[in-house]
């Protein structure tokens, strides 16, 4: 079984119409799976639907925590890309789970989207890594501990 939990950013941002930006929706991860055929046992849970720069030291306590109390060890948060890092830093003295974090550059409702292919690498990456906390993106893995998002590339890299 894996523990799904989303917390918005741009993987569940969605259009209302033309005149509109782009707004935080209801998470896209359920239909996806689905769409997908993925069978592997999971549960999907929406604990916030917040672009990660208006995420608080509260909401990084609360993703914690409903990390820590997860009965499974293995948990995949989707998550903004701009503080990704920073939530997978506060989830990194969480013991006995593989805890992998991902998103995406593009929001799933469109067609040209890195999302579905992060959310397949990120499952995979959950159910193959050992314990640890992880962000696996655009077909990379990488460590927290020493991972920056370079904003001007469009990607996560390795700090020097």
């Amino acid at each position: 079984m894996i523990d799904i939990f989303t917390t918005g950013g741009t993987i569940d941002k969605v259009y209302f119409d033309a005149l509109s930006e782009y707004q935080i929706g209801a998470t896209a991860l359920p239909d996806m799976l689905q769409e997908n055929n993925v069978f592997v046992a999971h549960r999907v849970t929406q604990l916030m639907r917040k672009d990660s720069l208006e995420l608080t030291d509260a909401d990084r306590a609360a993703i914690r925590d409903a990390v820590a109390a997860s009965d499974v060890d293995k948990i995949l948060v989707t998550h903004g890309t701009d503080t990704m890092v920073d939530t997978a830093r506060v989830l990194s003295g969480i013991a006995g789970k593989t805890i992998v974090l991902t998103g995406a550059m593009q929001p799933a409702s469109l067609r040209i989207s890195d999302a579905q292919f992060n959310v397949g690498f990120a499952l995979a990456a959950t159910q193959t890594l050992p314990h640890g906390v992880y962000i696996a993106m655009n077909g990379e893995v990488f460590d927290p501990a020493n991972t920056h998002k370079d904003r001007l590339a469009h990607r996560f890299v390795r700090d020097q």
